[in-house]
């Protein structure tokens, strides 16, 4: 069937309103479905910062609970002197005591500037840094003993713990016999050790 001129300008006004409304519905559609993925979009973030959260409690939930176990011998250690700076006068004040208390003929000591330490077993100290001093003794003994007694006794006392790298002993000759004067002396060299906090980050 073939339209007259007149009935196509008829038609012409509902032609444009319907392809004005398809126009419209398919924008309609395209905005609304840009909209749903938007709202998708955040609902997805919005459930990996829970997750974040309840993650993040979780954990100081549990550093909490470290913290709790071990600060006690945490802060044994740092009373001991084996966390922080080393101690010299404590080491010195322990020699002296010891010196007097047993009283050994004659005790003398040096101590070198502490330097990074480097042990050769394993040691996994996290972010800890190991240092040590060396101390280098002589100690006149009457017998043996004398140096066992030393060393037992600075073990004894609540100072920074230490290594024995090594002892070298020596028998004196008398001049004058039956004596009570040194028959030994005793040449010992030892690490002072102690830990190092890390530095935290300046701002």
């Amino acid at each position: 069937m073939k339209l007259t001129r007149q009935e196509w300008l008829k038609l012409r006004v509902p032609l444009i309103i319907f392809a004005l409304a398809l126009i419209f519905i398919t924008v309609f559609v395209s905005v609304a479905e840009n909209h749903k993925n938007v709202v998708k979009s955040g609902l997805g973030a919005q459930k990996n910062q829970l997750a974040q959260a309840q993650q993040k409690y979780r954990t100081s939930g549990h550093e909490k609970e470290t913290i709790v176990k071990y600060l006690p011998l945490y802060q044994a250690l740092v009373n001991d002197g084996f966390i922080g700076e080393e101690r010299r006068i404590e080491w010195v004040d322990s020699l002296r005591t010891i010196h007097q208390k047993n009283k050994f003929f004659k005790i003398n000591y040096s101590i070198a500037s502490q330097e990074d330490y480097k042990p050769t077993f394993p040691l996994n100290a996290g972010t800890f840094k190991p240092k040590h001093s060396l101390m280098k003794l002589e100690l006149s003994m009457l017998h043996e003993g004398d140096l066992l007694t030393l060393i037992n006794a600075l073990d004894a006392e609540e100072t920074t713990p230490f290594i024995l790298r090594d002892c070298e002993l020596t028998r004196l000759v008398q001049s004058i016999p039956n004596t009570f004067s040194p028959n030994m002396q005793a040449k010992c060299e030892l690490d002072w050790l102690t830990m190092h906090e890390p530095q935290e980050s300046k701002p």
